[in-house]
């Protein structure tokens, strides 16, 4: 059945990113240590971290995202950004894109194709769901977006990827958010990560 799901990785101290995001920091100062598990997933103890980012992956048929996740811009869009990621972003699925501002939709290479969208978060879950063909839509982040899908009780799964670092300041996850129920139904442990997965109960 499809699912509106979340993954995050997360400080011990509750942060998604580090302080001072910028064009040159995308996850902030000090941050590094939240995706770099993401890349080490060929070593050797590392499975467990690779099948899980498969899993995610291959059941996933659309993205939401907050504008901080797209760029570092604000106002009126700069349109000779096109994301952090080069010509082919990962996502490989249509992507919606949470903002005030319209912009015409995006192409890129590898099947990745950025819609905009500046009429609400439930425009942009009902556009997804449309469009993801059964599977399931997930809000790729940043922290803003996944506390606007928690808070509005339209998210049906969290899984947060707990690594053991404090970055002290950035963007936290769950600031504001009160009375969402999670019960835990999963726990992964790899030796630099580990993977909680939650159902929400709004």
């Amino acid at each position: 059945m499809s699912i509106v799901t979340a993954n995050l990785a997360i400080s011990l101290d509750g942060f998604t990113a580090g302080p001072g995001q910028d064009a040159d920091h995308p996850f902030g100062v000090g941050a590094d240590a939240l995706t770099a598990w993401m890349f080490e997933t060929g070593q050797p103890g590392r499975e467990q971290d690779g099948k899980l980012l498969n899993d995610l992956h291959a059941g996933t048929g659309a993205h939401i995202m907050g504008r901080n996740m797209f760029g570092p811009g604000r106002g009126e869009w700069d349109l000779d950004w096109t994301g952090w990621w080069g010509p082919e972003p990962p996502y490989h699925a249509p992507v919606f894109v949470l903002t005030h501002y319209p912009r015409a939709s995006l192409t890129m290479q590898g099947g990745t194709t950025f819609t905009f969208v500046d009429d609400g978060i439930e425009s942009a879950l009902e556009q997804a769901r449309a469009i993801a063909g059964g599977k399931n839509v997930e809000i790729a982040g940043g922290a803003a977006a996944v506390r606007q899908y928690l808070v509005a009780g339209l998210l049906d799964e969290l899984v947060l990827h707990l690594v053991p670092t404090v970055l002290g300041g950035g963007e936290r996850l769950l600031d504001g958010v009160d009375g969402v129920e999670l019960e835990p139904v999963e726990v992964i442990a790899s030796p630099t990560v580990t993977h909680l997965r939650y159902r929400v109960h709004p």
